[in-house]
């Protein structure tokens, strides 16, 4: 859900105040983070974006105080003149990371993409970089422009070119994944969400586990906990190219996933089973019963939908 541009406004405010060492209204602020869960979703995204910046700019200036006095009489203004590329670059993704809250999605619009189950969708961003949205997923993306998205649910494959300056940032529930440089496949999941790499890096949560997951592994985060494990980097995001592939996943998962990227019904009955097994998506649309011998399970029609269940 959007935050409303009233309550945004009102968290900046309160991240303002709250950060004077002389503030002493904390009942006031109490009372207004109690009074909608939205407050305390906003309050906490502001501080990510405040703190991140306050960081980077330490950075900047402890750096640029270390730097090498420029060899002539100029005044200090002319230190902008000379001071290393990074700096500005540095300075730049410092006001993005605030501007990206302030601007978006509170006083800029954003476009919703939506797919339904068995669909996939390209969306071109523009200068190399894309996104494939599988079947029964939505994401929003702000205005033209802008490095940044949000995974409401479902699926997606990411192609992003890497700018250090201005990273792109995907929301995914209540984390945040920063490029690095990368092709990455995202899913969200009822309790968190499962990221694999291909090319390049992701960091996540760099506020919080700041864990960074390089190509050819995948991480699960999980009410809170990460796991990370190997994958095969030609296996990220291959439903896009009309495969899936399982690895030691559980029925409801392999009959989750089987719906949303053929548009067919899947269910499982009982969970104790693990399916690994490659499965060419039209196969699967064209003879749904074909699945039975590739997962080891026993694949049966039941009204509009077919269930995958142990033999």
């Amino acid at each position: 859900m959007i935050p409303d541009p009233k309550v945004r406004e009102a968290a900046l405010r309160w991240a303002a105040l709250t950060g004077d060492p002389d503030f002493a209204d904390w009942e006031g602020f109490t009372d207004w983070l109690e009074a909608d869960p939205a407050h305390a979703r906003a309050y906490d995204e502001v501080q990510y974006a405040v703190t991140d910046a306050a960081e980077v700019m330490e950075t900047v200036h402890a750096l640029a105080k270390a730097a090498p006095a420029p060899a002539n009489d100029n005044p200090p203004f002319a230190l902008s003149a000379t001071r290393p590329a990074w700096i500005g670059a540095a300075i730049a993704a410092a006001l993005v990371l605030v501007a990206s809250f302030v601007l978006w999605p509170a006083t800029r619009g954003e476009t919703l993409y939506t797919t339904v189950p068995g669909e996939t969708r390209l969306i071109a961003l523009g200068e190399g970089s894309k996104i494939e949205l599988g079947g029964d997923s939505r994401l929003a993306i702000p205005d033209e422009g802008a490095r940044r998205a949000r995974l409401e649910s479902g699926q997606a494959l990411f192609t992003i070119r890497h700018d250090a300056a201005d990273p792109f940032v995907l929301t995914v529930g209540g984390a945040r994944l920063v490029d690095a440089g990368t092709v990455f496949d995202v899913r969200t999941r009822p309790d968190g969400l499962a990221l694999a790499v291909a090319e390049g890096a992701v960091v996540v949560n760099p506020r919080v586990q700041a864990l960074r997951v390089e190509a050819g592994h995948r991480a699960v985060l999980e009410d809170g906990r990460l796991t990370v494990s190997a994958v095969e980097p030609a296996e990220v995001g291959e439903w896009a190219r009309g495969r899936i592939t399982f690895r030691d996943a559980g029925p409801a998962e392999v009959a989750a996933e089987l719906s949303r990227a053929t548009g067919l019904v899947f269910r499982s009955s009982g969970g104790a089973a693990r399916i690994s097994g490659s499965i060419a998506l039209d196969q699967v649309r064209s003879d749904p019963a074909s699945l039975a011998p590739i997962l080891g399970m026993r694949v049966q029609r039941e009204g509009e939908a077919w269930v995958i269940a142990a033999r």
